[in-house]
């Protein structure tokens, strides 16, 4: 581990120095990349140089106490105690930190909430994932985009998608792909009988444009005027894009933009997502034989959570949590359960790296 360590923290000397020259300074692709790697070697290298001067001060303190002074015994007992736990602290650190990183972490996000089984209801509920998930993205400073909706009636969605923009969004959205569960009382009902219905939740990293070529004449592209409920700024023009990818049979639409330059490059940027997920997937099979961790697999079919209403409960399938704090979930409150998923997560990894 340490070995690996020092040539990281040789690494990331080396980049600081290039970062510092005017001709990398002046190539603004060359200079991005570095900083994006630098960015990331940072708390690898700041955690390891805190060891190293941990390790240092152990070695003074076991010196003091060979030294026979007995008015310095006492003060090198303490510094030895409190550095022992600071370097086990610090070790287990870089261990999580030396995990190998899901390429993916840092991209941003298309998510796509579709109702399940449950009709009505189901899209009710898919609102009110819409709503969490807004909510969790405004309070941690993220960029939220609606790309195209299919509205009921009573304000539910047969489907909605959107794209999230910001720090970090994958590696804690990602945890989020699979059938959410829901059991309550429909709004649609008047009985007080206790339905349960599902919503899937997709979440793809959004895909560079280096990564994923598409050839034009592999695409067909259909123009018609949004639809949907409620009736703002509907059948006027047709401004909605639909792109069908013909060797996969990939079908996109986008309509939340009045201009259908907008509306197309946003369905592009989608087509490109789901591409990429597709050919990872593809890739994961082919490595199906080595270990992959049994969190966050990202499987739409998986049943992941349920929300219960009648007892304020949401329980997340994967790793055994429950929580009593549905309201405060439902309002985007979401970072305890993602913090455990993660926690879940490495744990796994560890596991698998001893």
């Amino acid at each position: 581990m340490f070995e690996k360590l020092n040539e990281v923290a040789k690494r990331y000397d080396a980049i600081s120095l290039q970062l510092q020259d005017p001709a990398v300074a002046g190539d603004q692709q060359q200079y991005k990349t570095l900083m994006k790697e630098y960015k990331t070697l940072t708390p690898v290298v700041e955690t390891f140089r805190a060891y190293e001067q941990a390790k240092a001060r152990q070695e003074e303190a076991k010196e003091l106490l060979s030294a026979g002074d007995k008015e310095l015994k006492e003060l090198a007992e303490e510094e030895l105690a409190e550095t022992k736990e600071e370097i086990e602290r610090l070790s287990e650190e870089l261990k999580i930190l030396l995990l190998p990183k899901d390429p993916n972490d840092d991209r941003n996000v298309i998510v796509e909430i579709r109702g399940g089984a449950g009709g009505e209801e189901a899209a009710l509920f898919a609102g009110v994932l819409f709503r969490m998930y807004s909510m969790y993205a405004e309070a941690r400073r993220w960029k939220i985009e609606l790309v195209s909706e299919n509205a009921t009636e009573l304000g539910g969605y047969k489907e909605v998608s959107f794209m999230i923009e910001g720090e970090g969004a994958y590696s804690r959205l990602k945890f989020e792909s699979g059938v959410h569960r829901v059991q309550r009382v429909p709004e649609t009902e008047t009985q007080g009988r206790i339905h349960t219905s599902t919503v899937t939740v997709a979440v793809l990293p959004e895909a560079e444009d280096v990564e994923i070529e598409i050839n034009p004449a592999d695409l067909q592209i259909d123009t018609f005027r949004s639809s949907g409920a409620g009736g703002q700024h509907i059948n006027k023009t047709e401004s909605a894009i639909r792109i069908t990818h013909l060797p996969t049979g990939l079908i996109v639409e986008c309509q939340d933009e009045r201009s259908q330059h907008k509306n197309r490059e946003k369905a592009m940027k989608v087509l490109r997502s789901r591409l990429y997920e597709q050919k990872q997937a593809e890739q994961a099979d082919q490595i199906a034989s080595q270990r992959r961790s049994q969190v966050g697999t990202g499987d739409r079919s998986e049943r992941i959570r349920t929300y219960n209403y009648p007892q304020g409960r949401v329980s997340d399938h994967r790793i055994g949590l429950t929580l009593y704090k549905l309201e405060q979930i439902l309002n985007g409150d979401l970072d305890e359960i993602i913090d455990a998923l993660i926690t879940a997560q490495r744990a796994a990894q560890l596991q698998g790296e001893e």
